[in-house]
């Protein structure tokens, strides 16, 4: 019989099983950009639990495993950040990606107050850009990563997580 994925607050006890699930799922978005210097793939460990003891993070787990994890955080115009969304590659595809960022919608809308949710995508990830769009994200803009990635930017109304799929 097969377990089942659940999904929680990440702990400082995550930190290095998300560390090492960041490296290998951001590899293929450095791959389609020629760019192996995009933001997941060279943060630091201490940088995670820096995160993790600071903002809103949630994982996705099999057992003991973690295999997904999103990232969130109130930005100073009060709008929520989310980003880093990953979920390992041979679990992409069974809704785990969604269930990661309705668990931090609700938390940042119900425990932080934001009002508004906003996420940062490379303009050739049409698989991210698939996911956001069915749960409610709409294009607002663009913008430059740090790395130099042309970026799509999406946002929607917290009263909408309720929404995500």
């Amino acid at each position: 019989m097969g377990m089942s994925v659940t999904i929680s607050v990440a702990t400082e006890q995550d930190a290095e099983q998300i560390f090492r699930l960041q490296y290998l799922c951001f590899q293929g978005e450095a791959a389609l950009y020629g760019n192996y210097r995009i933001a997941p793939l060279v943060q630091s460990l201490d940088s995670v639990r820096e995160e993790l003891a600071a903002d809103c993070v949630f994982v996705a787990r099999l057992g003991d495993e973690v295999v997904g994890s999103v990232h969130g955080s109130i930005t100073e115009d009060g709008a929520a950040a989310i980003g880093k969304l990953c979920v390992h590659p041979r679990l992409q595809g069974h809704g785990i990606g969604a269930r990661l960022l309705r668990a931090a919608e609700a938390a940042l809308a119900e425990e932080r107050g934001a009002k508004r949710f906003r996420l940062h995508t490379g303009h050739r990830s049409e698989g991210s850009l698939r996911l956001y769009r069915r749960v409610g994200y709409e294009t607002v803009g663009t913008s430059q990563g740090t790395d130099g990635v042309p970026m799509i930017v999406l946002e929607k109304a917290a009263g909408a997580y309720a929404a995500t799929a």
